[in-house]
């Protein structure tokens, strides 16, 4: 025990290698001596420091082996914080360069030396694996969940389509029910529709045919009316010829008596004459009482004008009545019905004439001329015209201005209507000048085949 060492004998070993490989782990690695001094570590920042805090005591005792020099001997700031069992801690460093981690320490004695080894592993890869794995389990449970939600409401939703298909079909078959129903009701009120508006159109029909039938009988009526308004003028027309006949087969008897052939066959030349004469007469008016055939032709306007004006030949006569026609040497030609057409143009002119009946000097002026494709035919007087509150009316059913007995106030109503059904239209205005002044309006039409026109001039000589 008294013995001295005659020497020491130091050996070095370098362990930076180690060191160096140790940087390489996934974990942090440091090895303590007895005194728990870290004098190899992954982090060389944690080299030559103190585990744990030294007391004053073991700072001088460690001084005098002068083994760490004079190193500080920092606290490394570890903080042990749960167990896990033997050597095993939860820890985490309050300060140096593994700070902000947490860290699972595993301490393993190295008793030929005296020394401990500590691995510190990480616990973020830990968690981050415990996060994916609970991610994945989570994310698995989510796909089965999901798996059998899907297939409950595949499997819902199946009898959800069945329920409604029944319900559906229940419900079509009801309204199929209540179509069939309603589509035979409907029926039975479609079928008696139909009757009754089949009954209300014959019914249409023959109150149109009844009022055809009137107004071709009041137009009759209108036309018998003038002709009675004619006949004292037709009867001197008549009287003057029968007269005369007479005459000169009183003197043709004489001249036969006493020979003179030569003499009674003149006479009976001049009866001839006067026959044919009253022939013509009987022609213009049974010309104008007949009914119309309301069938439209072509027709000469100034013959007609011409026709209608004859009728009224004794009365202009006696009138002295001056008659201007105005128009143009060609035939203007129309498409109408001449018996209507004609009898609007004898009622304008008995009207003409009546208003003019207490005129000093009368003149009837009829004119025919083309507008726009249109024929205008105007029959105008020299009379007092027609009073503004009148002129608004005179077209109206059984107006008239003329003294009660005097007409019956169809006329005109009567030769509107006529015109409206020919495509035409009759107006009436006053004359700057004096007078009053009706208008015919007809659409202008072609001349008609030689042919034709030669049959009708057979057939009606006047148009």
């Amino acid at each position: 025990p008294d013995a001295k060492p005659d020497g020491v004998i130091v050996v070095k070993v370098l362990l930076d290698e180690v060191e160096e490989s140790w940087a390489e782990q996934d974990a942090e690695l440091f090895v303590t001596d007895s005194d728990n001094i870290i004098f190899m570590a992954s982090h060389p920042e944690l080299r030559m420091n103190a585990l744990y805090p030294l007391s004053d005591e073991q700072r001088d005792a460690l001084r005098e082996t002068r083994r760490y020099a004079m190193e500080p001997l920092t606290p490394s700031g570890i903080q042990l914080n749960t167990p896990y069992g033997p050597g095993s801690y939860l820890v985490s460093f309050a300060h140096g360069p593994l700070s902000g981690g947490r860290y699972l320490s595993l301490t393993r004695p190295i008793p030929e030396f005296g020394w401990q080894m500590h691995i510190l592993k990480p616990l973020t890869p830990v968690m981050n694996a415990q996060w994916i794995a609970a991610f994945m389990a989570g994310g698995l449970y989510g796909v089965i969940a999901l798996a059998g939600g899907i297939g409950w409401q595949r499997l819902r939703l199946r009898r959800e389509r069945e329920a409604f298909a029944e319900r559906e079909r229940q419900t079509l078959a009801h309204v199929r029910d209540e179509l069939e129903v309603s589509v035979e009701r409907r029926t039975r009120d479609l079928v008696a529709s139909n009757q009754r508006l089949s009954d209300e159109i014959e019914e249409r029909r023959r109150a149109e045919a009844n009022l055809r039938q009137t107004q071709d009988e009041l137009i009759q009526a209108a036309k018998l009316a003038v002709l009675g308004q004619l006949a004292a003028g037709i009867n001197h027309e008549l009287n003057q010829p029968l007269a005369a006949i007479r005459a000169y087969a009183e003197n043709a008897r004489r001249f036969i008596e006493l020979s003179r052939i030569e003499s009674a066959d003149a006479n009976l030349a001049q009866i001839v004459e006067l026959t044919e004469r009253m022939a013509d007469i009987s022609a213009q008016l049974r010309q104008f009482s007949r009914k119309s055939s309301e069938r439209q032709e072509t027709i000469s306007v100034q013959a007609c004008i011409e026709y209608a004006l004859r009728l009224f030949h004794s009365r202009l006569k006696e009138g002295s009545v001056q008659v201007e026609q105005q128009w143009a040497e060609a035939t203007l030609w129309v498409n109408a019905d001449l018996v209507r057409l004609e009898q609007v143009l004898v009622n304008l002119i008995g009207n003409a004439l009546q208003a003019m009946k207490e005129t000093p000097s009368p003149v009837l002026t009829l004119r025919a001329e083309v507008i726009k494709d249109q024929v205008v035919i105007s029959v105008a007087d020299n009379g007092p015209g027609i009073t503004k509150q009148h002129l608004g009316h005179i077209f109206e059913p059984f107006f008239t201005t003329k003294a009660p007995g005097s007409g019956l106030g169809l006329g005109l109503s009567i030769s509107s209507r006529i015109m409206e059904d020919l495509g035409g239209k009759l107006q009436a205005t006053n004359l700057a000048t004096g007078g009053a002044c009706f208008t015919v309006t007809l659409p202008r039409s072609t001349a008609p085949e030689p042919s034709t026109a030669r049959l009708k001039q057979e057939n009606q000589p006047h148009a």
